[in-house]
């Protein structure tokens, strides 16, 4: 079953408009205008050279992932090209590695907005508040893939418009435009110059930025459900670079360039603390509807992403089949309800063993993406070498300057997971995602054994049956 049937079954109703949003959607998270302030602490001014080095690579990412969906757009995305260009042991092991972050990501991003709600009506449960949320984002994914592009578009273009909203503000600040005496650039040298800590502290910087720049790979997944997937994924993956500029790299520079990187504002909201500054009424509010917003798009898109990558492994026989029923509108529902129940699990986990259950199920997808990177990079490098023996004709996108870049890139990546073994904070990020990794990878051998077998043995069964038959 390849990606024609897998187009065949699902309806194609995301249109350009809502990829090329879903795309936006996925770069832009609360990890931006909350996380970011950690990072400037560690690193100060020169986490800009953090956040352009993270940026380069997850465009690396994206470019090598485009090569492949344009040629293949199928449900499965990566998932599908590690078990072709691999084997089936790597499609398995990345398909639920990456199911098992973002259901993750669901449970956190859910108790994250009912944190947000809860301050403005304290008193409220925040269980319940939390139970609501999922809810009523898995109606918008369980109604139709267009509702869930409606309200991925219209929560992205909130998010852009206050970056970009935010940049201007934030220059007319540096420059004194359209009055007043501009702010400057000070800010980036004075507190003991551009690198406080040395220039090996953007390493640190780019362990701790990295994943804020996860969802990017979204687009690839919903190209399935496209009306037009080469030319969505492609006009999508190729503005990848200029949105990590202008909405990452822009508005980090803002930040820096305002504010002290070792101010306590910055730890506790650079945003914030910058529109407190420009003197905008209610700057803390402000960011809160935001960040509400941002923490929103991402559980309505973990929700979709889960039932996607949970629909291509119940396709390939590894997950239950009863996971392959789709709706009426063409929704994979009973993947997105299995992401939903596990939310719920996370949520009460968060109250009953927060220091030790939820703890080791946030750590253990704390450096998931990366091994999906890996994999990604790896089966591209397999795949072009198979087109090219097949002369499938020219790719619809290439990666620049193959194979060089993408080696460049898994070295990039191995050096960034070699780095979480030595930095503290990162360390059981690190080894929780290995043990996870490790665990999966041998039920898929164990999975892949039992199967071959089955299949050996009615084979040998059929053939008995037909050699009887005749012998009658």
């Amino acid at each position: 079953m390849g990606a024609k049937k897998d187009n065949l079954e699902m309806k194609q109703s995301l249109k350009t408009r809502h990829m090329t949003m879903i795309a936006l959607g996925g770069v832009i998270g609360a990890g931006l205008f909350v996380g970011s302030g950690v990072a400037i602490h560690e690193v100060g001014p020169g986490i800009l050279l953090s956040y352009i080095l993270s940026g380069l690579l997850v465009f690396m990412i994206m470019r090598i992932l485009g090569e492949m969906a344009t040629t293949n757009p199928t449900s499965g995305s990566f998932s599908e090209y590690a078990r072709e260009a691999i084997g089936p042991w790597a499609g398995i092991t990345v398909g639920w590695l990456y199911w098992f972050q973002w259901v993750v990501v669901i449970a956190i991003e859910a108790i994250a907005g009912a944190s947000i709600i809860q301050s403005w009506i304290p008193g409220f449960p925040l269980w319940i508040i939390t139970l609501l949320l999922t809810f009523l984002l898995t109606l918008t994914n369980i109604f139709s893939v267009k509702s869930f592009g409606e309200f991925e578009y219209w929560f992205s273009m909130i998010k852009v418009v206050s970056i970009i909203l935010f940049l201007c503000l934030g220059i007319s600040l540096i420059f004194g435009i359209p009055f007043g005496s501009p702010e400057g650039f000070s800010n980036l040298v004075r507190n003991d110059g551009f690198l406080p800590h040395g220039s090996g502290a953007v390493l640190l910087g780019i362990v701790i930025v990295i994943f804020s720049f996860t969802g990017t790979e979204v687009t690839t997944i919903a190209a399935a459900e496209s009306k037009d997937p080469e030319k969505s994924v492609s006009r999508a993956i190729n503005s990848t670079i200029w949105r990590v500029l202008i909405f990452y790299i822009g508005s980090i520079a803002v930040v820096v360039t305002l504010l002290p990187w070792n101010s306590a504002d910055v730890l506790k909201s650079p945003f914030v603390a910058v529109l407190d500054n420009i003197g905008i009424p209610f700057a803390g509010q402000i960011m809160n509807v935001i960040v509400l917003i941002a923490v929103l798009s991402c559980l309505n898109s973990g929700l979709y992403t889960t039932s996607r990558m949970l629909f291509s492994l119940a396709k390939k026989g590894d997950a239950p089949r009863l996971f392959l029923k789709l709706n009426k509108k063409g929704v994979p529902a009973r993947g997105v309800f299995a992401a939903t129940i596990f939310s719920y699990l996370g949520v009460i986990m968060n109250f009953v063993s927060p220091e030790v259950v939820f703890m080791f199920l946030v750590n253990a997808s704390g450096a998931i993406i990366l091994l999906v990177y890996l994999f990604i990079a790896v089966s591209q490098l397999r795949m072009r070498k198979k087109y090219e023996k097949e002369n499938r004709g020219a790719l619809k996108m290439k990666m620049w300057l193959y194979p060089y870049l993408t080696y460049a890139t898994i070295i990039a990546i191995l050096g960034i997971l070699s780095a979480m073994a030595f930095i503290k904070s990162t360390q059981s990020q690190l080894f929780s995602t290995l043990i996870l990794a490790a665990a999966i990878i041998v039920v898929s051998v164990i999975v892949g054994k039992n199967k071959r077998t089955n299949e050996t043995l009615k084979e040998t069964n059929d053939n008995k049956f037909v050699s009887d038959n005749r012998m009658n």
